[in-house]
């Protein structure tokens, strides 16, 4: 039975690198709530929450997953996300239904590399949020080392829920119960702390507090919330999810302390697309018209096409009319269901805070906002990382393009991070994702999922071509035929703007030396040109263009004159601006044995690379190399990682900027492109 008022419900979601043990977590939890009689097992493929087929033989989750567990009079919606960096895509798209991060570290590894990524991401949507402290009875962890790690990512308001006993055998809670110490110390001093947290929070208990006046356990449970939500206490608790160690005391403290969808402020929502439209009030409550945000879109084998929805507001029921966007097209809903790993579980209703799936919503799209109010709804993008690996990829078998399309069409939906392009320079089908193996899985999942087998070619650098300097362009296209005549001349100059701005178009004409009716065609010509480059073949950008001069014929100018001038006066001013290409540069972390260091940064400097910093992990015998590199010398470096440290390494990346090629490497490259374009004529 679905909750009755957003109150009883609790949405969390389960972020941290992979191997944390997320998903023994999440099945330990479920055992916990007696949601499953037997905790299910990663090795064994028997776990709830990886229930694909590939997550079974890899052992590892690819795409986020959901349960719900009954706890306490509360119903708490669990999301399980992926922990790789590659598959960071889930994470992306489930933390869109979530209102508390909890992030899972491995007591032994300590804070890794994309724990600090999903971090980010985080805090970008304001969540409040947690830290579990898993693996507990791992040997020689070192606790003290550990938090204090954990407070260097996450701030001084991490304080310690509760605390491991000797061994990892058990936790002693540190909000109620002071008895008893533990590997960090004093409980009753781990009280102390978080107490002064909560209380910062509330400003009558803090009253109180500091006019000598006792604050009860119910005082304090009363503003936990409120003091998460602030930002004043990120709760750390400590788990052992194999040995079902503090995993019930998690349950209790996400229902009993970690903050209601009706406290959390959700997702910005605008009546219209762009950024400055004005934000729609919305209210989580029951008795109001029904407003949802799709967050994540999922195909299911038996019930097909599936639309994870977080119900921000009103009640929704099988006979809820809904709209989408733009408000023009008007749905019923039909059919909602709850998510149980891999069932569907049918429900009547569901109220503002919950999250449910609608079934066969075709028309829905992550990221869509359904509404009952018949106006404009949109959400706020949730930032995703740049993909950067590409392939060219084509189907095996001739005529099978639409069902190829198709295919990509439903993992794009799916996975935020997945993007197909049509490179109109090659007429190639491109692929991106964050990296090889996430690639991998992707033709693996068109394989199973849609029987559609593709050709593969290597990789594409994403380059760039944009000027460095002030130009001035001209281009007179004058044709006679026998008929009509063509007749346009062009005046344009050119400069360069920041990294990132794009293209700029202006016209600064005077006296109708080019009429306005044919101003478009030159733009158009101008954008033909950014498609194609003027050094190698690749996109032009960063590039103001300021038409300012011309001339026309009463007869003979049409808007093909126009665009034909508007085009080479384009060029003939680019070859004067002194164009450069631009390559990507990717920050990248690459966690190491120490006794690889030097070999790592010796391989990164001959990368041209350069070395950012360097941390030591907790325990001393591992350590991240933050470096940036140019993505066409790290493309493959999963291999070359591999082979240089015995398979012990591991690294994590991601776009950064953009930067010019140096010059003969630029040299290189256009002539690549001169050959290709030759053998292709």
């Amino acid at each position: 039975m679905a909750a009755q008022k957003p109150q009883d419900l609790r949405n969390i979601i389960l972020l941290g690198h992979g191997g944390a043990g997320k998903t023994t977590l999440a099945e330990a939890l479920l055992h916990a709530g007696g949601v499953v009689n037997k905790m299910g097992s990663i090795d064994e493929g028997t776990t709830l929450m990886d229930f694909d087929a590939m997550e079974k033989e890899n052992q590892y989750s690819i795409d986020p997953a959901m349960a719900t567990i009954s706890r306490a009079g509360k119903d708490i919606n669990l999301l399980d996300a992926p922990g790789y960096p590659d598959f960071i895509g889930g994470a992306v798209a489930a933390i869109g239904g979530a209102d508390v991060a909890v992030f899972v570290v491995n007591a032994a590894a300590g804070i890794e590399v994309n724990t600090r990524r999903l971090l980010k991401l985080a805090e970008s949507l304001n969540l409040p949020k947690a830290v579990v402290v898993n693996r507990i009875q791992a040997e020689n962890v070192q606790f003290p080392e550990l938090m204090a790690a954990i407070r260097d990512t996450f701030g001084s308001a991490a304080k310690p829920m509760n605390l491991p006993a000797e061994g990892g055998t058990a936790v002693i809670d540190c909000f109620v119960n002071t008895e008893g110490d533990s590997a960090l110390g004093e409980a009753a001093d781990a009280q102390n702390e978080l107490m002064e947290s909560v209380i910062e929070a509330d400003e009558a208990l803090m009253e109180a507090y500091l006019g000598g006046e006792k604050v009860s356990a119910e005082q304090l449970a009363a503003a936990f919330s409120t003091a998460m939500v602030s930002g004043t206490v990120v709760p750390v608790l400590f788990t052992d999810a194999k040995a079902e160690v503090g995993t019930a005391e998690l349950l209790d403290a996400v229902a009993n302390y970690f903050p209601s969808p009706a406290q959390v402020p959700g997702r910005t929502i605008r009546a219209g697309e762009k950024e400055d439209a004005p934000v729609v009030d919305v209210a989580c409550t029951g008795d109001k018209p029904f407003i949802g945000l799709a967050f994540r879109v999922t195909v299911d084998p038996f019930v097909g096409k599936l639309s994870w929805v977080r119900v921000m507001q009103g009640t929704v029921t099988p006979d809820t009319t809904y709209s989408i966007g733009d408000a023009r097209k008007s749905s019923k809903v039909s059919h909602l269901f709850k998510v149980q790993g891999k069932d569907s579980v049918e429900i009547k209703q569901a109220v503002a805070g919950d999250i449910i799936a609608l079934a066969k919503v075709e028309e829905v799209v992550s990221g869509a906002v359904l509404h009952s109010e018949g106006k404009e709804m949109y959400a706020e993008a949730v930032p995703a990382p740049t993909p950067m690996f590409t392939l060219a990829i084509a189907p095996k078998k001739r005529g099978d393009e639409q069902k190829l399309a198709e295919a990509m069409t439903r993992i794009s939906e799916e996975d935020p991070t997945f993007i197909t392009t049509r490179d109109a320079q090659t007429q190639e089908t491109v692929i991106s994702g964050i990296g090889d193996l996430h690639i991998r899985i992707v033709l693996a999942k068109m394989k199973n999922r849609f029987h559609m087998e593709v050709d593969t070619r290597p990789p594409k650098i994403p380059y760039r071509e944009t000027v460095t300097v002030k130009a001035e362009g001209h281009h007179r296209h004058k044709k006679q035929t026998g008929g009509a005549g063509q007749f346009g001349e062009v005046y344009l100059r050119i400069e360069p703007l920041e990294r990132g701005e794009g293209f700029v178009f202006e016209e600064d004409i005077f006296g109708g030396a080019i009429p306005q009716q044919f101003i478009p065609a030159i733009e158009k010509g101008v954008r033909d040109v950014l498609g194609e480059g003027a050094i190698a073949g690749y996109p032009l950008s960063d590039v103001k263009v300021i038409v300012y001069d011309g001339k026309h014929h009463p007869v003979d100018s049409k808007e093909v004159a126009f665009r034909t001038a508007g085009k080479y006066a384009f060029l003939d001013a680019i070859a004067k601006a002194k164009p450069v290409l631009l390559e990507p540069i990717v920050n990248i972390e690459v966690t190491v044995p120490s006794e690889y260091m030097g070999d790592i940064t010796g391989d990164l400097n001959g990368r041209r690379g350069r070395i950012m910093g360097m941390d030591v992990l907790p325990g001393g015998t591992m350590q991240v190399i933050k470096a940036q590199a140019p993505l066409s010398e790290v493309m493959t470096y999963n291999s070359q990682l591999r082979a240089m440290t015995a398979g012990q390494g591991s690294y994590d990346m991601e776009f950064s900027h953009y930067e010019p090629v140096p010059g003969n490497v630029q040299q290189q490259i256009a002539d690549a492109a001169a050959k290709a374009k030759h053998e292709s004529e």
